[in-house]
C-alpha cells in the first residue's frame, strides 16, 4: 500500500512539473509575439492626433551656407529718387484733401486742392500777355515789311522788334507758370478760368505722411506730403571694422524684419559705402531684396547675416535633431511599416486604426557647422531619394520611442 501512495505522489509530481514548464513556455512565447507586434527597435509610432499636438512637419535637406558668417543689422531704406516730399508752387488754402495716409498712389494722381484769388490774376495776366503778343506780333511783322522795302524808318521796327521779343518773353514766362500750377493755358485761351489748382504725385508710390489740413493756408515752403515708393525698397546695412574686409558686392545677405521674425529674406549686396563712420567703427552697405517687398516699409528695423563664400550644405533645423550620450540622431518617415494594431495614450482609449499611424524610424547622423538654427548634417548612409524627414519635435519623438521601448521590456 505504501508502495502504491509514493508511486501516484512521484507520477502527480511529475505532471505538475511538466504543465509549470509548458505554461513557463507559453509565457514567454506570448511576451516574445508581444513585443514583436508593438514593432521594430528604433522606431516610433505616432497616431494623428498626437502628430497633430506635437504640429509635427516633414520636408527635406534645405542647402544652405553655413561657411564664415558676419552678423550684422540694418534698416529698410529707398533711394533719395523714390522718395518725394510735396510742396506747393505758390500759396493757397487747401480746398480737398483726395488722399489717405497709406493710400497707393500714381504719378500724376491728384493729392490735394488749394484755391486762391492769384491763381485768377495769374491766368488774367496770362491772357492779356497772350492779346498782346499777338498785336505785337502784327506790328513787328508790319514794320519789318516797310523796312525791308525801304517805306519805314529802322527806328520804328527796332522799336516794333524789341517789344515783339518782350511780349513773346512774358508770354512763355506766364504759359510755363501755369503749367507748373497744373492749369491748362489752352483753357484759359478759351476764357475757362479757375480759382483752383490741383497738387499732384511727382512718383508712383504709397503716401507716408500728410502734413496739411482742409482750410489752412499753405506756402511755397510749406511741405503738404511724403510720398514714397516702396517697390524700390532696398536694406542697409552696417558692417563693422573688423569684418568689412571679408564683404564683396554680389555676396548674398539672409535677414529677417523685426515685425516678421519667422519669415527670412534675402538680398544681394550691390555697393559698399567708402564712408567710415568713426563713432561706431563700421561702413554701410547696401542690398536689393530678392523676394517680394509688399508689406516691408522704410525704416523698419532688420537682422541677419552675410555669407562670404558660396559653399553650400545639407542643412536641417536644430528642432530636427536631437542628441543621445555622443551620438545625434534625426528621424524619417519609414512607410514600410505598417502595425496592425497599434494602441496610444491612457487605458481604455479606442485602437488607432492602421492607416492613421506613422512609423517614424531614427536614423543615426554626424552634426557640422552651425549657425541662425541651422546645422550641417552629414549622413552615415544615404537616405532614399524623396525621404520625409522630420522638421521638429525630435527631442519628443526620442522620448516617445524609449518610453515605448521601457514599457515593452516590462
Amino acid at each position: 500500500m505504501k508502495t502504491k501512495i509514493i508511486i501516484s505522489i512521484a507520477v502527480f509530481l511529475s505532471v505538475f512539473t511538466l504543465i509549470s514548464c509548458n505554461s513557463s513556455n507559453n509565457t514567454n512565447v506570448e511576451k516574445s509575439e508581444e513585443h514583436e507586434e508593438h514593432g521594430q527597435e528604433g522606431v516610433v509610432f505616432l497616431n494623428e492626433k498626437q502628430q497633430e499636438a506635437l504640429n509635427l512637419k516633414l520636408g527635406g535637406f534645405e542647402m544652405r551656407n553655413l561657411t564664415t558668417v558676419v552678423k550684422t543689422n540694418g534698416q529698410l531704406a529707398v533711394s533719395p529718387s523714390d522718395i518725394a516730399e510735396v510742396t506747393a508752387v505758390v500759396g493757397g488754402n487747401v480746398k480737398y484733401i483726395k488722399v489717405f495716409e497709406g493710400d497707393k498712389i500714381r504719378r500724376g494722381q491728384v493729392l490735394a486742392v488749394l484755391e486762391h484769388p492769384d491763381y485768377i490774376t495769374l491766368q488774367e495776366d496770362f491772357a492779356e500777355k497772350a492779346n498782346n503778343l499777338k498785336f505785337a506780333e502784327q506790328e513787328y511783322l508790319r514794320q519789318k515789311e516797310l523796312f525791308e522795302n525801304n517805306v519805314g524808318a529802322g527806328k520804328d521796327f527796332q522799336k516794333a522788334k524789341s517789344e515783339y521779343n518782350t511780349a513773346k518773353a512774358k508770354y512763355a514766362g506766364l504759359k510755363a507758370r501755369l503749367r507748373l500750377l497744373n492749369i491748362s493755358p489752352e483753357r484759359v485761351l478759351e476764357g475757362k478760368i479757375t480759382s483752383t489748382i490741383n497738387i499732384v504725385s511727382p512718383i508712383n508710390g504709397y503716401v507716408n505722411e500728410i502734413f496739411i489740413r482742409k482750410g489752412t493756408y499753405v506756402d511755397a515752403k510749406t511741405k503738404l506730403f511724403e510720398v514714397t515708393n516702396n517697390n524700390a525698397i532696398h536694406a542697409d546695412f552696417i558692417i563693422y571694422e573688423k569684418d568689412v574686409h571679408l564683404v564683396k558686392k554680389g555676396q548674398t545677405v539672409h535677414f529677417t524684419v523685426s515685425n516678421k521674425p519667422e519669415k527670412e529674406y534675402t538680398a544681394t549686396v550691390f555697393a559698399i559705402g567708402k564712408e567710415f563712420n568713426p563713432d561706431i567703427r563700421a561702413v554701410n552697405i547696401h542690398t536689393k531684396i530678392n523676394e517680394d517687398v509688399n508689406g516691408l516699409i522704410p525704416g523698419m528695423y532688420i537682422s541677419g547675416h552675410l555669407h562670404t563664400d558660396k559653399r553650400m550644405t545639407k542643412t536641417l533645423p536644430n528642432d530636427a535633431i536631437v542628441s543621445e550620450g555622443t551620438k545625434s540622431y534625426i528621424f524619417i518617415l519609414d512607410e514600410t511599416v505598417k502595425p496592425e494594431h497599434h494602441e496610444h495614450g491612457e487605458e481604455g482609449e479606442e485602437h488607432e486604426e492602421p492607416e492613421n499611424v506613422k512609423a517614424f524610424k531614427q536614423v543615426e547622423v554626424i552634426i557640422g557647422q552651425t549657425d541662425d538654427g541651422y546645422s550641417e548634417v552629414k549622413l552615415i548612409e544615404e537616405l532614399p531619394e524623396n525621404t520625409k524627414i522630420v522638421l521638429n519635435a525630435a527631442y519628443y519623438l526620442l522620448a516617445d520611442m524609449k518610453k515605448e521601448e521601457n514599457e515593452h521590456e516590462h
